[in-house]
């Protein structure tokens, strides 16, 4: 089995408030993939991120806010094993999410 992590994009505008119970289409998801779920959670907003980039200089430049300005924002993940990326994108693809999703395999590093 390899592991994978789903990506959940959201309009940022579609905003969900702080401590607000998780949605019942997240619930169904969770009881009928819950065997190949092995964590995940929502995102605060991008306006709580913040932002750390190599300034060139062996430094780092600290600024708020997410690393990139877009309507997208990612709202949460879910880390998924599965047995392909065929059987990743089937489980993928139930995710109630608004806008969409990214499946990325995890690199194992030994």
């Amino acid at each position: 089995m390899s592991k994978y992590l789903v990506l959940i994009f959201q309009d940022e505008a579609a905003k969900q408030s702080e401590g607000e119970a998780v949605s019942t289409p997240y619930q169904e998801f969770q009881q009928r993939r819950g065997a190949s779920l092995l964590g995940g959670a929502a995102l605060q907003p991008p306006s709580t991120a913040t932002s750390i980039r190599r300034d060139g200089a062996g430094g780092f430049s600290v600024t708020d806010g997410p690393f990139a300005e877009s309507k997208e924002a990612l709202g949460g993940y879910y880390l998924i094993e599965a047995a392909d990326l065929d059987e990743a994108l089937e489980i993928a693809k139930d995710v109630p999410a608004g806008i969409g999703v990214e499946v990325r395999p995890v690199r194992m590093v030994s």
